[in-house]
């Protein structure tokens, strides 16, 4: 599948900012599954822009901007081709070993609800697999979809406690979930397709990954209730969202600020 990706970001200032310094996870890398046709990152300032990665090997672009600067537009646009994987991660290259990721978070302390949630969603399942799926399907039917933008700061402990939840939330949960099990556990963050209607979105996509002894890391959805295939472009990814943000960092100045974000995901074949 050939996915196309329009991805803007505006930061508006209440007062000119003396220096700017974000860090962009923004760039998806050629994976087994994914092929890199095109992509490209414009800001509408004058900027410095250096590529590298971050501490969990996600490929990074750091941005440097020097004031006044009253806002700031950065616009992402590229073109990923994508095949059906059966959600099982391939040819990523991994430098930190599976057990980090059983480390909690913030915003992802292993929760007593969300633990019993788990083990009665896992019950009965033959292996390990088959109790993330259960796991997945069941954060998917249990919360309503919150399509908004997340709440920051939310933590997973919070999240389980209401109705509805963004990607963000889910995901975050379901880490939580999973590392209850004995399976570690990562957000990650990326674009997903919509096969319906064109939609304008307030924030890139994010879903869980879940390290499985003899197959690896696997995707799961709690959003659809199924591991991430074709119509999805892994960017990012980290122990929770705070560490796969696409777009993080510092600014010099006094003032608060205002953020829009519009993601579009379309299918070009």
């Amino acid at each position: 599948m050939r996915l196309s990706i329009d991805h803007h970001t505006i930061y508006r200032f209440a007062q000119p900012q003396g220096r700017l310094v974000q860090m962009l996870r923004l760039t998806p890398e050629n994976t087994h599954d994914q092929t890199v046709a095109s992509w490209r990152i414009d800001v509408d300032c004058d900027a410095r822009l250096r590529p590298g990665r971050d501490g969990f090997g996600n490929a990074v672009t750091m941005l440097y901007a020097e004031g006044p600067v009253d806002g700031i537009e950065i616009t992402v646009k590229g073109e990923v081709l994508t095949s059906h994987s059966d959600g099982v991660l391939h040819g990523v290259h991994e430098t930190l070993p599976p057990a980090l990721f059983l480390r909690s978070t913030e915003a992802t302390v292993l929760d007593t609800a969300i633990a019993k949630f788990a083990a009665n969603a896992a019950e009965g399942a033959r292996d390990r697999i088959g109790a993330l799926h259960r796991l997945n399907r069941a954060f998917h039917k249990r919360f309503a979809f919150d399509a908004g933008r997340p709440e920051p700061g939310r933590t997973a402990a919070a999240a389980f406690r209401m109705e509805s939840a963004t990607p963000r939330d889910m995901a975050q949960m379901f880490a939580v979930a999973a590392r209850s099990l004995g399976a570690p556990a990562r957000y990650v963050s990326g674009y997903h397709h919509n096969d319906h209607e064109v939609v304008h979105l307030p924030t890139p996509h994010g879903w869980a990954e879940a390290f499985v002894d003899g197959l690896g890391w696997v995707g799961f959805d709690p959003c659809t209730g199924m591991s991430p295939e074709e119509h999805y472009v892994r960017v990012a990814m980290a122990l929770d969202a705070a560490g796969a943000a696409p777009v993080a960092g510092s600014r010099l100045g006094e003032g608060g600020e205002e953020l829009d974000v519009d993601v579009v995901v379309q299918r070009e074949d």
